[in-house]
């Protein structure tokens, strides 16, 4: 089985209910043997292996009483024939094993297979190690002997496979509990869990790579997805008698003494993903450096909020938030902004200041990184981490409109629909990207794109040019690096 085939991930994110509901109903109600499924995952791990470890002889499996462990006897079983040195390390009696798993373990010690019971936390003389602890059934915190086998796992300077998932990771969330393997490639079944692919998950997981183990399609019929993981977008095609007027015109609100670099990052955002007229809305002190740096801009200095109206009428939608404050201007600002009525993306500032003052509208993008999505629900940001999928339908569900909660693996959600993007890189991880990220999405807005539409678009595309301009190192990334590629992936 090539890498590429395992790397394509599904679009349907499911829970670890879902998917155990899932396996069931393929067994009980489609006929397939317990055990073929076993033996499927544990052959598409060997095969992981294979093409990431060639050169690998000694591998060193920890396994657990579940199916989990089950998958790993398999991978020591077929490792085995092929004339390796597999050991598995088992954190429970032989006589725990039980149902498929133990037939597992059978097959394995009848070809020979070496077992450790007693002292699993040998120093790691191996070349990988297959991580088959803990499945995606875990809803505990790791404490006792499983804790300090991951602690040694995670220390040993040795590769590791996870299977299904690392283990410590809860399933739903990505979050570890309170711990984890940290494994270089993961090899998710059946279906992708949601909690892989947002959160503290991709530290975890490292590659992720997914087999369905061929289970027939109709045994997805018995779940309804929880999320849909977005792999691509595309904008349409322009018509080639088209005009600006066509594109919309973007007015962004913000930009106080001294957050000048906000506003103006924003704006050019908005121009490169495709805005027909871009207008800023800022101090007037900020106005000559702004049209020398981009003269396509055209830039009002508003220095009382009854001089907004005017710029605001002009607009087909409306950024507020980058550079804009919290101090009388920036509160003003705001207030004449919400009393419009064009769809509207918040950010920054104008986020904290709803966050004090309370609205809601179904007419709007919030764009909250945690901190900010904390000061919304006014709780903790580890609130907010804990579990980021229940955060952002909570958001949406307080304010309305669509809320697009930031982070790896970007979570939009209008209440009913929840998607995920996974572009991006820790090099984004820098001030200004936020801003850029308002410019796209308010540039798609005005392109006539519906508002669920904008901010999936906007988030993924902010992500793979961030991913482009990357390419060239992630430390030392700046926002303005990527206006050339906010272009490029516009018109891919």
């Amino acid at each position: 089985m090539a890498s590429n085939d395992l790397k394509q991930l599904p679009s349907e994110l499911y829970s670890a209910k879902q998917v155990q509901e899932l396996d069931r109903v393929a067994i009980a109600e489609y006929g397939i043997d317990g055990f073929s499924l076993m033996a499927r995952a544990g052959l598409a791990v060997v095969d992981l292996i294979d093409i990431y470890y060639p050169d690998a002889c000694i591998i060193h499996v920890f396994c657990g009483s579940g199916n989990n462990g089950g998958d790993g006897f398999v991978v020591a079983n077929e490792v085995l024939k092929k004339g390796l040195k597999p050991v598995v390390f088992l954190l429970c009696p032989v006589a725990k094993v039980t149902g498929d798993a133990r037939l597992a373990l059978d097959e394995y010690l009848l070809s020979g297979g070496a077992i450790e019971t007693q002292n699993v936390a040998v120093t790691l003389h191996c070349d990988v190690i297959v991580d088959a602890l803990l499945g995606i059934g875990l809803s505990r915190t790791v404490s006792g002997q499983f804790e300090t086998l991951i602690e040694h796992i995670n220390k040993s300077g040795r590769p590791v496979v996870a299977i299904d998932i690392p283990s410590g990771l809860n399933a739903d969330t990505g979050q570890p509990m309170p711990c984890a393997v940290v494994a270089q490639q993961t090899i998710t079944f059946i279906g992708l869990k949601k909690g892989m692919v947002t959160g503290q998950a991709s530290a975890f997981c490292g590659e992720l790579f997914f087999s369905a183990l061929a289970i027939p399609r109709g045994v997805f019929g018995c779940c309804q997805r929880q999320a849909v993981l977005t792999s691509h977008v595309s904008l349409p095609t322009r018509n080639r008698y088209a005009h600006k007027g066509n594109f919309g015109h973007v007015v962004l609100v913000g930009g106080d003494y001294g957050y000048h670099g906000a506003i103006q990052l924003a704006a050019e955002a908005s121009t490169r993903a495709g805005a027909g007229l871009v207008s800023v809305a800022t101090r007037r002190d900020h106005a000559r450096h702004m049209v020398h740096r981009c003269p396509e801009i055209m830039v009002h200095g508003v220095e009382q909020s009854q001089a907004l109206s005017a710029v605001l009428n002009k607009g087909s939608v409306i950024a507020i938030g980058p550079g804009l404050g919290q101090k009388n201007w920036g509160e003003s600002l705001f207030e004449v902004s919400l009393a419009t009525q064009q769809p509207k993306i918040l950010d920054a500032d104008a986020l904290n200041i709803l966050a004090k003052r309370g609205s809601f509208s179904n007419n709007w993008i919030l764009t909250p990184h945690p901190g900010e999505a904390a000061r919304l629900m006014h709780c903790s940001v580890d609130e907010i981490q804990r579990d980021r999928y229940t955060a952002a339908r909570n958001i949406q569900a307080k304010y309305g409109g669509i809320v697009l909660l930031k982070g790896p693996g970007t979570i939009i959600t209008d209440g009913n629909i929840t998607k995920v993007t996974m572009t991006g890189n820790p090099g984004m991880a820098c001030g200004g990207m936020g801003d850029l990220l308002t410019g796209i999405i308010a540039a798609l807005v005005a392109q006539k794109m519906p508002l669920m539409d904008a901010a999936v678009c906007g988030a993924f595309l902010h992500g793979r040019a961030g991913d482009k301009a990357a390419l060239q190192g992630e430390r030392g990334l700046l926002a303005s690096d990527l206006m050339p590629f906010i272009r490029t992936v516009v018109n891919e």
